[in-house]
């Protein structure tokens, strides 16, 4: 035997693992778990919506105030409830959908948008809150991931996740790397056990023409890295002056991360007394998204900044009143002037009004139904 051969076979007896015959429970020590890569079998992703929506992972949705994310969520949830057409014509698999929004009220929004684009309710599930030790508490996505897994494994068959806005996991500060990482972990693990694709809703920051849409993602940047498909909605300019909305895929690590599709926003009647908007899909679309977003800021830069805010205002408020250093905090983060946000308060006539210690705005005709102590205004 060459000097060759004998290395190699030290080299392989080194490496060599049995699976058949692991070592003895009691003598298992303490330490670095490696699998080395000859026990491994290489697996395809497994897609929801083929380059897009992927089981078993991280995604975002992110926008300025007013494009839509939402919309575009339940129109997901929609196409899963009921086996429908993605927005290039393919097919979905039938399955359940688990949605969870700290900011809009499941009744007369979410469930309306749902139904607007032909959705099944009976194939979706609301997080309204949870029970610790026999009391209702609110839900909260940086505690309650356990609870959560173990109500979807219930319900089977769920292919799709959403949390809305996905911060709302976030306990330490959102704009530094590591706190975020180790709190958003949860939900990447949520995905994974639970195999669906779970969809996280976020904001985008104003400015930056002509740049990578995906870098104004706010907060820190592990939100994008993290994510495996980061799509990315926004407002642009057309060659007939006119402005169109588009959903481009601006990053993905697991498939091609470009193209994207045209959007309309519409609303249309649910039945005789419901209102609700919908999402319906246009052309498809090729180029990356920095490509696709070049002019989604010439309408800010064209004097737009009035009807971005007033677009803002009208989203935040839409299920009634909100403190208002909770408003005055997001449209700072959305690029939001006090200015503008001034401006568009007296265009939509908002109200402000005092709840007990906290002073909170409202859009005309709102009906307070909720009560703010001082710890919901700091948030």
């Amino acid at each position: 035997m060459s000097e060759r051969q004998i290395i190699e076979a030290e080299l392989d007896r080194a490496l060599e693992y049995s699976p058949a015959s692991p070592p003895h429970k009691g003598h298992l020590q303490d330490g670095v778990i490696l699998v080395n890569g000859s026990q491994l079998k290489p697996k395809p992703v497994h897609w929801l919506w083929k380059g897009w929506l992927a089981r078993g992972k991280l995604h975002l949705i992110a926008g300025t105030p007013g494009q839509g994310k939402t919309t575009i969520a339940m129109a997901f949830a929609a196409t899963v409830t009921r086996a429908g057409r993605w927005p290039d014509g393919t097919g979905s698999d039938l399955g359940n959908a688990v949605i969870w929004s700290g900011e809009d009220d499941c009744q007369d929004t979410l469930l309306p948008r749902i139904q607007a684009c032909g959705g099944d309710p009976k194939r979706v599930s609301f997080i309204t809150g949870t029970r610790r030790a026999g009391v209702e508490c609110s839900f909260d996505p940086s505690k309650d991931m356990d609870s959560l897994q173990a109500a979807i494994d219930r319900i089977g068959n769920v292919r799709l996740i959403i949390v809305d806005p996905i911060v709302s996991a976030v306990t330490g500060d959102s704009h530094k790397n590591t706190e975020t990482r180790r709190d958003l972990q949860p939900l990447v693990d949520l995905a994974a056990n639970t195999q669906a694709a779970l969809i996280g809703i976020t904001h985008l920051s104003k400015g930056g023409a002509g740049g990578d849409p995906v870098q104004r993602v706010l907060g820190s940047v592990a939100f994008v890295a993290i994510a495996r498909v980061v799509m990315v909605a926004a407002k642009v300019s057309s060659d007939d002056d006119s402005s169109k909305r588009i959903l481009a895929r601006g990053k993905s690590n697991i498939g091609p991360d470009d193209g994207g599709f045209e959007y309309f926003l519409e609303q249309i009647n649910v039945d005789s007394e419901i209102e609700a908007s919908r999402v319906t899909w246009g052309n498809a679309l090729s180029g990356t998204a920095q490509e696709l977003l070049s002019d989604s800021d010439a309408d800010e830069q064209n004097g737009g900044a009035l009807d971005n805010a007033k677009e803002f205002l009208s989203e935040v408020l839409a299920g009634g009143p909100v403190p208002s250093k909770k408003v005055q905090s997001e449209a700072k983060e959305a690029g939001i002037s006090s200015a503008t946000m001034r401006r568009a308060r007296e265009a939509l006539h908002v109200k402000a009004r005092k709840d007990g210690l906290v002073w909170c705005l409202e859009l005309p005709g709102k009906k307070p139904d909720i009560h703010f102590t001082e710890a919901q205004e700091a948030y």
